[in-house]
């Protein structure tokens, strides 16, 4: 959930009120909090909290603020934290994401209040945005938007205000979980940012990225990017907002063009009507947004495992076999991945086996192969399939090791004790994704190992 060093989330509170001493005039006034970390809802909260304070007692409050802020411990996944800010503590959720995490699935703990300032702030998420609340406008496009995401699209997001142009971006880079989406994104853009000439310009196609803007400026400038959302203000009622239709691009022309999706694009799968209906149903009962949000990621995540459940199976196929994999020799390499062989087995091993939705899969797994997404996932199963290879390697029966060692020199025996030692070292102080129960066999094994020694070179081991 972590984006690169070089990237920052900026978090805003902005205020404006009637200032008495001029004519028409406004007193306006922004709080910035700038972070690494893309946890939307935790540092929103924080600003509701300190924002209002600051404007009335300014820097001695943030002073303060900041000093609070210092002794928050360090982020670690999966820690539940309380973190203590202008009297209040914000707790319940305050849990650090993992990258083992199911979207949506993390439930609201009970913590000990005990030593706790009062008023505590329970935040059931840090990160995740109401989905529903986002997508309310444009539910029945919601298979469209999944697909231009998927394929690593460039789409502008036209809002009328920063924040309904941030939600909406950052909801729509959530929607591929638990695929990570590769492409940048820009929830907020302006025509000050150093790419703009990049962006603007029509001497070369958009690059694959989605971008937020509130400028109607822009509604002139990108007219040639191929995927255009214009929305209005996104609003929490009891009926459904208006659906936005799909136009074609040439009707995006004047500055004041109605919301909807202007684009070309024919989707790849069929609507699933059935998703829609239920969630229309769960307007006219007035279901809680948070339910009608967790129907709508559950959804979006179901898709997306249909999708990338074939490719981890066909990447899987592509290890070399379990009697190659020895931890006194180097891994053996992982075989191409062929896009072509990988086609062959979505006939009796595809989407449809666990998705209901009809369509031309392999179309869009053709057109997903050319999209920077597909690098992305490509390295990250890869680098899934390494892990497991080297834990394979290392995670082998007392009884293979011992009848290996029946036809090798002392000097291999010792070579692979260093090699153990050496792998178990790294796995303690790198802190390396495995289990406490797999490094005690390793410990096990080496000691095993060991004791077949002459007592000579055991005493030597054991003092190395």
């Amino acid at each position: 959930l972590q984006r690169e060093a070089a990237h920052y989330f900026g978090y805003v509170y902005f205020r404006q009120v009637k200032d008495s001493s001029m004519k028409r005039g406004y007193f306006q006034k922004s709080l910035v909090l700038v972070s690494r970390l893309p946890y939307v809802n935790l540092f929103q909260s924080l600003l509701q909290l300190i924002a209002p304070e600051y404007f009335d007692k300014l820097e001695p409050c943030l002073e303060a603020v900041c000093n609070e802020i210092d002794q928050w411990p360090p982020p670690a996944p999966g820690q539940t934290l309380n973190l203590p800010g202008m009297g209040v503590v914000i707790q319940g959720l305050v849990r650090i994401p993992s990258r083992v995490d199911k979207p949506g699935s993390s439930p609201v703990k009970q913590f000990n209040q005990e030593n706790l300032l009062p008023a505590p702030l329970v935040l059931p998420s840090i990160h995740e945005l109401d989905l529903f609340r986002c997508f309310q406008p444009v539910l029945i496009h919601i298979q469209m938007l999944w697909e231009l995401m998927l394929l690593g699209e460039p789409i502008v997001i036209m809002a009328p205000s920063p924040t309904v142009s941030s939600e909406m971006v950052l909801a729509l880079t959530s929607c591929l979980a638990p695929l990570r989406y590769c492409c940048d994104y820009r929830p907020y853009f302006t025509i000050h940012d150093s790419e703009f000439k990049e962006y603007t310009t029509r001497t070369q196609a958009p690059p694959n990225i989605v971008v937020g803007v509130t400028n109607p400026f822009f509604i002139k400038t990108l007219q040639h990017w191929p995927h255009i959302l214009r929305v209005g203000e996104l609003r929490m009622s009891g009926d459904l907002p208006k659906q936005v239709k799909v136009k074609k691009l040439a009707k995006l022309k004047t500055l004041d063009t109605k919301p909807g999706i202007y684009t070309s694009y024919k989707t790849f799968l069929h609507k699933d009507k059935t998703l829609i209906k239920r969630l229309l149903k769960g307007i006219q009962r007035k279901r809680p947004s948070e339910v009608q949000s967790a129907l709508l990621r559950r959804h979006l995540l179901e898709l997306t495992q249909s999708f990338i459940i074939p490719l981890e199976h066909y990447i899987a196929s592509l290890m070399p076999l379990q009697r190659a994999i020895t931890p006194w020799k180097n891994p053996p390499q992982i075989r191409p991945f062929r896009q072509e062989d990988f086609m062959k087995t979505l006939e009796h091993a595809g989407p449809q086996l666990t998705c209901v939705l009809k369509g031309d899969w392999l179309g869009l797994y053709r057109r997903f192969f050319r999209s920077p997404n597909f690098d992305g996932c490509l390295m990250a199963m890869g680098r899934e399939v390494q892990k497991e290879m080297s834990l394979k390697k290392t995670v082998l029966s007392p009884q293979n090791i011992v009848a290996w060692m029946k036809d090798k020199s002392e000097v291999e025996i010792v070579d692979l004790v260093l090699k153990l030692r050496e792998k178990l070292v790294r796995a303690r102080c790198q802190h390396l994704p495995v289990k406490e129960e797999t490094l005690q066999r390793v410990g096990l094994y080496i000691e095993t190992i060991i004791s077949s020694l002459p007592e000579d070179l055991q005493a030597v081991l054991h003092h190395h």
